[in-house]
């Protein structure tokens, strides 16, 4: 495979922070305000999107509960950032709509069906009709969904996968009228190979669809599997600073977000400029060492 920087020139690329994620699964609750003073930060730095609670059930995610809270101390004057909640049924996308602030809601559907049961106590055909639900009450308001395949490269239950079944499940998105699709590598299975035939394959039969790159991956992998799915194609690419967290009902399968400050090095020795403030960005990076002590 090339590594030389013309491969993957063409083309701006989008870098989401996912705080949310970050935070989502530590048992210690963070207050709101040291939250709030974390993510007001990331939004002085430039990313295009950050990804910065949910509108879930507490009982399932604890750590989130303070999300409706948390969006009155965000300080959005002058962030070029747009924000991203994740819902996981339509009772929860009415709760997210209600806020102007929210630029996009983000639904987990899972292409296994252990996991998505896990994940959102639903059925795979479930979760689709939420899916469906989800994009109409969000259209209905001008916001976009992002929709997210979880286990998008395979998974540890023995659950049938295929890179086929995956072009299947792009297809029903297609017909829903959904606009982002991310690629979630839950457990950190993907390789470079399958990395870029997913998105080469469905980039080319789906042009008008934003596929995005959601990796977990140990740091020493990560590099071919950014190059990868950057040579076929793929622009919008998920992150935490340090590599923050993961799901947590991945449980013992659980494998670390991708580090935001790994991923700009990978992508500046690829030719590309991040065009974030990196002055600010030093400043959250010496937050995250404070948030996540």
């Amino acid at each position: 495979m090339s590594t030389s920087p013309q491969v993957y020139l063409q083309g701006m690329i989008k870098l989401i922070e996912c705080p949310r994620d970050a935070m989502q699964g530590l048992p210690q609750f963070i207050d709101t305000a040291i939250k709030a003073a974390y993510i007001n930060q990331l939004l002085q730095v430039g990313f295009d999107t950050i990804d910065f609670g949910s509108f879930v059930s507490p009982k399932a995610i604890p750590q989130m509960r303070d999300t409706a809270e948390l969006l009155d101390l965000l300080d959005l004057f002058d962030s070029k950032s747009k924000l991203l909640a994740i819902v996981a049924n339509s009772r929860g996308a009415e709760d997210a709509l209600q806020f102007q602030e929210i630029d996009y809601l983000g639904f987990p559907l899972s292409v296994s069906e252990t996991f998505q049961q896990r994940n959102t106590n639903k059925s795979i055909k479930e979760a689709l009709h939420a899916v469906e639900e989800i994009q109409n009450l969000a259209e209905i308001k001008g916001k976009t969904l992002v929709t997210y395949l979880s286990m998008g490269f395979g998974n540890p239950y023995g659950d049938p996968y295929s890179p086929e079944m995956i072009a299947d499940f792009v297809r029903q998105l297609y017909e829903l009228g959904i606009k982002i699709i991310s690629f979630a590598d839950t457990v950190g299975t993907a390789n470079p190979e399958l990395i870029e035939k997913l998105f080469e394959m469905n980039i080319q039969a789906y042009p008008s669809i934003e596929f995005g790159a959601h990796l977990h991956s140990r740091s020493e992998d990560l590099e071919p599997k950014v190059k990868a799915a950057m040579k076929a194609g793929c622009r919008r690419f998920d992150g935490a600073l340090k590599g923050y967290g993961g799901c947590p009902m991945a449980k013992d399968d659980l494998v670390g977000n991708v580090a935001t400050e790994s991923l700009i090095k990978i992508m500046e020795k690829c030719g590309h400029e991040t065009k974030l403030n990196m002055m600010e960005f030093n400043e959250a990076m010496k937050m995250a060492n404070v948030v996540f002590a």
